[in-house]
This record gives structure tokens, sequence and C-alpha cells, in this order.
């Protein structure tokens, strides 16, 4: 009889590519999302859809929810794909046996998503990361006089996911080109923003290392840079391409999972400077990633050999992956395309060297390249991108 996971925020495209991934393994997968009818419970690998409440606006209801849930089903496996998910079930875990939650305790990923925190402990291990400053309160950003600004700057909340208690709040990391936006920016940010890092910006690719550790062991690897973004100024990536991944910054990388008694996937994230290619730390995400697609459509599946090795499972040797395939997610480039179109560079806090309009619509003209996959229109899955284009359609 096939095992079952239970795979939390169906909504999210990471929640797809493990419900993909695990079901063609031979699991069974359970999904569960705010509504009910997510994207991942579209794919024909969901055996369930339920509906459980908003992990950041109830965290205490979505884990008895889901605790209840992984009872129910005798589920193996335990996958909390978001931050806010995490942050609810880890703290959990003992009433989730006998299923199994594949990710160190609640303290160490607090401490790994602490942008502050983390940023300390790099240059430990040999990594940059931007020029900075702590804003510990509102009070400290008041203080601030335009000759301690370096312009533009980069105005990122230490944690994304902020509160403890009751309903959490997701923070976005903001751009200010000139002193007059910084000063906007600051009396826009609600107080859960502190500790606010103010950091220089790097313009320059992204890069991406994503790493397997297990018990001290490395079971994966893999690396992609992005090609475009939503918004074009930074944000989640919409175009993305297989690289090699360079074994320094993998050591490094792995080296500064270790310090924090890591176990799991995680995405190391930086960005390279176009003037000194120095790669600078932006954060890591200790789950799984958006555009975990790609690394499965390049050969590593990172969800499968996750399973195998939490439930004691046999895994080979780490899997080698092809350089040079690329993934797109369709209306997430759609509507990086539109804002593109209908505001300004200045307005989107673009960078010197972006395109400009007329040329990233020849770059998004251009549908296909060999090498190319499309992240969520599968034509042997064909449900999640249908259900994804009715809720874009619908504005949602």
């Amino acid at each position: 009889m096939a095992r079952t996971v239970v795979v939390t925020d169906g909504e999210q495209r990471a929640a797809l590519a493990v419900v993909r991934s695990l079901g063609r393994a031979g699991y069974r997968c359970a999904v569960c999302s705010a509504t009910g009818r997510s994207l991942a419970g579209a794919s024909r690998f969901a055996a369930a859809d339920h509906a459980v409440p908003n992990a950041l606006r109830g965290p205490a209801a979505f884990a008895a929810a889901i605790v209840t849930l992984v009872a129910n089903e005798h589920a193996a496996l335990v996958v909390p794909v978001t931050e806010a998910a995490m942050l609810a079930l880890l703290p959990e875990r003992a009433k989730l046996a006998p299923g199994v939650l594949p990710f160190p305790d609640a303290d160490v990923f607090r401490r790994l998503t602490d942008k502050a925190e983390l940023l300390r402990v790099a240059p430990e291990v040999g990594i940059a990361v931007p020029r900075q400053l702590v804003l510990a309160r509102r009070a400290a950003a008041d203080a601030l006089a335009p000759d301690q600004v370096r312009m533009p700057a980069v105005l990122k909340p230490s944690r994304s996911v902020a509160g403890a208690g009751g309903a959490r709040l997701r923070l976005a990391v903001r751009h200010a080109a000139d002193w007059s936006e910084f000063r906007r920016v600051i009396a826009e940010l609600p107080a859960e923003a502190y500790p606010l890092l103010l950091q220089e910006r790097i313009v320059g690719p992204g890069v991406g290392i994503f790493l397997l550790l297990w018990n001290g062991q490395l079971v994966a690897q893999f690396a992609h840079r992005r090609l475009r973004e939503k918004p074009p100024s930074g944000g989640v990536s919409v175009y993305r391409e297989s690289i090699v991944a360079d074994p320094e910054l993998v050591a490094r990388s792995r080296a500064l999972l270790e310090r924090f008694g890591w176990r799991g996937v995680a995405m190391v994230e930086y960005k390279l400077d176009a003037a000194t290619g120095t790669p600078y730390l932006m954060e890591i995400n200790g789950r799984f990633w958006g555009s975990l697609q790609l690394a499965v459509d390049a050969g590593v599946d990172f969800p499968a050999l996750l399973a195998a090795v939490a439930l004691g499972e046999p895994v080979e040797p780490m899997p080698h992956y092809r350089v040079g395939v690329r993934s797109r997610w369709w209306w997430g480039d759609v509507d990086q395309l539109l804002l593109r179109l209908r505001r300004s560079s200045a307005e989107l806090s673009l960078p010197p060297d972006a395109p400009t309009r007329a040329a990233a619509l020849a770059a998004f003209l251009r549908l296909w390249w060999p090498g190319d996959r499309n992240e969520i229109l599968r034509w042997a899955d064909p449900g999640p991108f249908f259900r994804e284009t009715t809720l874009w359609l619908r504005g949602q």
C-alpha cells in the first residue's frame, strides 16, 4: 500500500512540484490548502485537497488541523511548503508522530531565517554580505540623515514572516531609489518589519545554490541563475536556467548551513556583483523554493530524495544534472512583462543595466527555445495550469 504524504500550502508552485515528484515516486499525496481547491490539488497526483485554516492568520488552528489530518490519513511524512507553515508545525513535531517532519527543530529554523543573524554569521565561513545598517526600531530609521544612507538602498525586514502567538504577517523587501522614496517606504513599514536591514543594492544576476543535507551528508546539490523576476526589480524568478554549481560556493553554502545545524533542503540565494563577480549572500530559504520544478526537470529530484532519506530508505549517489535547462512560469512572466510595460524604470526601481521596454518585450516573445520547459503546464497533468489560468483571469 502506498505511503501517504501530507503536503501543505497547495496554492504554492513548490507544492505542485512536490506532489508531482512524490506522486511519480509512488507516494499517495494528500494536499491541504486554505480553499480546498488549490494548484497542487488539481494535479492528477493529488489524492485529496483538504481545506485547512490559513497558516498566517491562524497558525495555532492551522497546526491543529494538520495534526488531525496527519492522524486521519496515517501519513508517513509531512512536508510544509511555506515559512508560515514551517513556523506553525515545527513546534508540534511530537504531535505529528509517527509522521516524519523532515526538517530541524523550530529554534534552528528561526535562527536560519533571521536575516540579521544569518548575515552576521556568513562572513565567518568566507561569504560576502552587502554593506548594511541594522535598524532595531522605527526611531532608529527616523533618526537617519541623508548622508548616512547610500542610494539606491534595499530595505529588508530581518524576518519574512513576523509575529508570534497570534496572527503572523508576511513582509516583503522594498527598494528606495532616493531619499524621498526612502522616507516614504519607512513611513509605510509596520512595526513588525523591525529589525530592518538597510543594505546597499548589489547589481547583477541572481544565483541560487540548492542543497539537501542529511545527518552530515551532502545528498544533492543544484544551481540556477535567474533570467527574469517578478517584480522586475527583484523578487521571485519567473524564468531561470540550470547552471554548473560553483564548487567553492557550494562548499561555503554548506558550511554556513552546518553552522546552524541544518538538516533538510535549503536554497542559498546570492547576487553576483556585475562589476566584480563577487557573490553576495541575500538570504536562505530553509524549505522548498518556488522554482523547484526546474531542479526536478534537470535531474535532481529533491522531494523524492528528501522523502527517501527522511524515511530511512537508501538513495543513489549524488545525482548529476543537465545544465542549460530553462523553466518558465508563464503567468508570472506575463505579470512581470505587464509591470515592465506599464511602469517606468524609476517607478520599478530598476538597476541601470535593466533592459529597455522594447528589449523586455522581445525577450518575452521568444516563446520557446531548446531547453525550455513550462513550469506549470504539463500535457500529462494539465489540471494545475487550467486552474491557475482561471484564477489569473479572475485577478486572483
